[in-house]
């Protein structure tokens, strides 16, 4: 079980705004799953996305200020924003400026965004840059954490780019919010089988550990059916069963705007029920609890 954060730190969980000043890709928030500072790279811009699911955050009502990535510039905004934060200057800054001191920590160089990461093209360098990077600005502590929906682990340039970050301190967060095809399409919407998401899960988490996310919520007022997450209980199990490293579980609810306004978060003794759950069907795993904001 982990502790309900207070007010202050929930409103900056809440607030995960895309945007730094005049960057178009980098951009620092406050983060619940990470525990401190993360700084987002934003690999697309574009808001194109192969899911499209009903708590998804970002507002695709509003143009895309770009829909390119120029990897000279994300290579000197990531430059600055980690000579920024290393220095110290961030916590000088609002809303930075309102976390309290035990929490100001630098946990992370996050790929994630406004679309899934793997699918650009340049996403192998993208990984590079950040690591050379980091290294620069002696951020050895500092993981590199591709957050990704696993639905292009098997392309090849996404195979090479994970394995040039098996080389630093990293790991790969890996979406899995369903234990069916059909509750999978009902909260993530894509054309791509829940099949595929699994089999890359679990090629992936043969070569090393995955982290795997997975948000549950209300749908219309429903809490997630008991079927379901048993079903999503029994993945886990099968997963570890064929090999696949599952290093922590990662169960939250939403704690922002959703795209569909009948996506509701689960209240804290909801989501424990769920989390108290997992740990008697999976008794030797770690199940890590992240609440909604009250």
């Amino acid at each position: 079980m982990t502790a309900t954060p207070p007010k202050s730190l929930q409103q900056l969980y809440a607030a995960h705004p895309r945007q730094w000043r005049e960057f178009d890709y980098v951009y620092p928030v406050f983060s619940r799953r990470s525990g401190g500072l993360s700084i987002g790279v934003n690999l697309n811009p574009d808001k194109v996305c192969n899911w499209d699911c009903v708590y998804c955050q970002v507002d695709r009502s509003v143009a895309p200020k770009r829909r390119d990535v120029d990897l000279n510039q994300l290579r000197e905004e990531l430059d600055w924003m980690l000579g920024f934060v290393a220095g110290g200057a961030i916590w000088e800054q609002e809303p930075f400026a309102n976390v309290p001191e035990p929490q100001r920590r630098v946990n992370d160089i996050a790929f994630s965004g406004d679309g899934e990461p793997t699918a650009f093209a340049g996403f192998e360098d993208a990984c590079r840059i950040a690591i050379e990077l980091k290294a620069a600005h002696n951020l050895g502590a500092v993981k590199i954490i591709v957050l990704t929906n696993m639905t292009l682990a098997h392309r090849e340039y996404v195979q090479r780019a994970f394995a040039l970050l098996d080389k630093t301190h990293s790991e790969i967060w890996a979406k899995l919010e369903a234990g069916t095809q059909a509750y999978y399409e009902q909260v993530d919407r894509s054309a791509v089988k829940l099949d595929r998401v699994l089999a890359n899960i679990l090629t992936t988490g043969k070569l090393r550990p995955v982290v795997i996310q997975s948000m549950w919520m209300r749908l219309h007022d429903q809490l997630p059916p008991e079927a379901e997450f048993d079903a999503f209980a029994d993945r886990l199990k099968s997963l570890r069963k064929d090999g696949c490293q599952i290093k922590q579980v990662q169960l939250y609810t939403i704690a922002r705007h959703t795209a569909e306004a009948y996506a509701t978060p689960l209240s804290d003794d909801e989501l424990d029920q769920l989390s108290d759950h997992l740990k008697d069907r999976l008794p030797d795993l770690r199940v890590d609890t992240f609440y909604g904001v009250h």
